[in-house]
């Protein structure tokens, strides 16, 4: 196997797996554990995957994304504790709900004993509170995507454009102190911002890994936020960067 072989193998097992340890790998290759350092370092110069303690993770782009289906088996602990961001909610009486696996924990967390509003894009999170007592739900129309399974196109954020939102809880493919909010597919991206310019208050929802990720559409800066949820991976000390920029950032 030479090098650009090998190099698209730790590539896919990034992409399949969702991270990838160097000694893992040097294992799989047969390699030295510093040609897998070599071949991490170069695909994370060429933005295909983001070093880590011990290994790398896919970095998702135009050309990648992870699947819904991929997401519910990731940091779900991490994730889960997340979902403390329904306490956030506030005196709010309508929510937006983001697509996404976190979003979807936030969602079912929210109280069940006071009326709701919840408009999401996700036909996952439309169908978790369906049946909820107090909560109506208003679900967007337009085109599915099939890897996430929540509506785009216009026909979603022409109705997103129509409200006036208390509170957005939004997810994002990567955040970055420099480059704010991203993601890789141009049509979720209008239909965040369009739920972002709709809202009065926006909270970001997702776990360490996001952070420093850049995808390929941006669609909001940090600033843009009052809290940042995400879990204890994120170092204290990047946090306390994130909030200079304006959001309480909260560790769970």
């Amino acid at each position: 196997m030479d090098t650009e072989e090998r190099r698209r193998g730790i590539l896919d097992t990034a992409r399949r797996d969702g991270v990838v340890g160097v000694n893992a790998l040097a294992d799989r290759f047969k390699v030295a554990k510093e040609t897998v350092r070599r071949d991490l370092h170069v695909l994370e110069e060429h933005g295909l995957v983001r070093r880590t303690h011990g290994g790398a993770c896919p970095v998702e782009s135009a050309g990648f994304e992870t699947t819904l289906a991929v997401r519910t088996t990731r940091n779900v602990p991490q994730k889960s504790r997340i979902a403390a961001a329904a306490d956030l909610l506030g005196d709010a009486e309508t929510v937006f709900v983001d697509e996404g696996f976190t979003p979807q924990l936030v969602a079912e967390a929210l109280p069940q004993d006071r009326p709701l509003t919840v408009v999401t894009a996700s036909l996952p999170v439309a169908t978790s509170l369906a049946g909820v007592e107090n909560t109506s739900v208003l679900l967007l129309g337009g085109r599915v995507r099939g890897s996430t399974m929540a509506t785009v196109d216009h026909w979603a954020s022409r109705m997103l454009a129509g409200f006036v939102i208390d509170l957005a809880y939004l997810g994002a493919n990567g955040i970055s102190r420099e480059y704010g909010l991203t993601t890789p597919d141009p049509a979720v991206a209008e239909v965040k911002a369009q739920a972002l310019r709709s809202s009065r208050r926006r909270v970001f929802v997702g776990i360490h890994s996001k952070f420093g990720a850049v995808s390929f559409c941006r669609f909001a800066g940090v600033a843009d936020f009052e809290a940042i949820v995400t879990d204890a991976g994120l170092p204290s000390a990047e946090a306390q960067r994130y909030s200079l920029l304006g959001p309480q950032v909260i560790r769970v």
